[in-house]
């Protein structure tokens, strides 16, 4: 994965720090639009299931003392359904504003709002450090002003902007490592306490959204190959792996003491798999995983069985139902690539156009994202192989079980590679 090309001698002097107003602006746009649009007043269908879904849940029971569990419905016991940072922020939120209350929600949506604008500063600075001022500038208002890049932050109670906000501050510590845009790299570029935040961080995002984790070896990698001496850069290398290990830790302890069986991050993958390609599958997102009927046979079943031994047996019937329905599986699995890259389309939508233009909005992105890709490329610009990684990665992850399980984008690498890159990628 080389990146050798020259640097540019107008890249000399430049300050990589993004002016304050974007991050200010993108924050109030945020906080103004949750309240003016009511976007904090969520449906209480399902007892208030949509306010955070399994995450909710899970908050639900950390505040009012269950501890880690109950994702769906009743009390039935401890899970690892999720990984645990954005829900344990959630519980925290409930205990000082209320369970499920309305305030609760505006107070979630605004840290989400305070995540995904810190993000325009990291963009900023990828930008500036892999192209021009110019195209800095035009990518960190996009991601502040655009339509699309908002609906995460105003609308889900969930972790994308808190893991999309961690994934954009460690490719840019990435940068900073490899010394791209400096025109002479300081002495220091890959200093053990950049190794060490380096760590820190991958930690935290494999506790958001484990799913990041398959770029974590390729990240590492490409930052190890530009050190000048590759013995010490390893042995820090390898400190940051400690400290990677030593934030998930406590969180695969606690599983293996609950459960008695070796959980790193989450235990649902069977479940998901059967909902999502299982009888009755279609591509779209919108099969529950669980009844929400704390009397329905199946719930009833998840409760006895427990939770490990029931996603266990759905990941079974899931691959028996594939091996018998291979055609059916082939034909979902594209439709689910189509949705992840384009948008989930929403059949009771009033006006045709009106889809039109949703669709438009959300994959707009993504089609100049890859022609900015393909561009940067041809011409070498710095860590474009490691921007072209994130875009492979994926690809790899746009047809699992459940790409998009209950709304789009759920897995996070859409919303942290893809956003960050298409948003720059789309202005070269």
């Amino acid at each position: 994965m080389p990146d050798t090309p020259s640097i540019p001698s107008d890249r000399t002097t430049r300050n990589f720090r993004a002016p304050r107003l974007i991050f200010w602006v993108g924050l109030a746009l945020r906080i103004l639009v949750t309240t003016i649009g009511h976007t904090y007043r969520i449906r209480p269908l399902q007892d208030h299931f949509q306010f955070g879904w399994e995450m909710g849940r899970i908050a639900r029971a950390l505040a009012t003392g269950y501890g880690y569990a109950d994702p769906f419905v009743g009390h039935t016991g401890p899970t690892a359904w999720v990984p645990p940072l954005y829900p344990l922020l959630m519980a925290a939120v409930f205990k000082v504003a209320g369970v499920y209350s309305a305030l609760s929600a505006w107070i979630l949506l605004a840290i989400n709002s305070l995540f995904s604008a810190a993000i325009a500063p990291a963009i900023y600075e990828i930008a500036a450090r892999c192209y021009n001022r110019r195209v800095a500038i035009w990518s960190a208002w996009l991601w502040a002003l655009y339509p699309a890049f908002l609906q995460y932050a105003i609308h889900w109670v969930w972790e994308m902007s808190l893991t999309t906000m961690l994934f954009s501050f460690a490719i840019v510590l990435a940068l900073r490592m490899r010394g791209i845009g400096e025109a002479e790299p300081p002495p220091n570029q890959q200093s053990t306490q950049r190794w060490l935040l380096f760590g820190f961080l991958w930690g935290l995002i494999a506790l958001s959204n484990s799913s990041l984790l398959l770029f974590l070896p390729v990240c590492g990698l490409w930052i190890l190959l530009s050190a000048a001496n590759k013995s010490v850069a390893i042995t820090r290398a390898a400190m940051a792996s400690v400290i990677c290990l030593a934030v998930i830790a406590p969180w695969i302890y606690r599983n293996w003491t609950t459960f008695h069986v070796f959980i790193p991050m989450r235990s649902n993958l069977g479940a998901e798999f059967y909902a999502g390609s299982g009888p009755g599958s279609n591509g779209f997102p919108f099969v529950a995983t669980l009844p929400l009927v704390e009397r329905d046979p199946e719930t009833m079943r998840y409760e006895a069985l427990g939770e490990i031994t029931w996603v266990r047996e759905q990941g079974a019937k899931a691959k028996a139902y594939i091996d018998a329905h291979r055609t059916h599986f082939a034909l979902i699995t594209l439709k689910r690539i189509y949705f992840y890259w384009v948008s989930v389309p929403h059949p009771d939508e009033g006006s045709p156009w009106g889809e039109f233009f949703r669709e438009l909005n959300y994959c707009f992105l993504s089609i100049t994202g890859w022609l900015g890709l393909l561009l940067s490329l041809k011409n070498r610009t710095p860590a474009a192989w490691l921007f072209a990684w994130t875009f492979v990665l994926e690809c790899a992850l746009s047809a699992p079980a459940r790409a998009a399980h209950r709304h789009p984008h759920r897995l996070s690498l859409s919303v942290g590679s893809s956003a960050q890159s298409d948003v720059i990628l789309s202005e070269v």
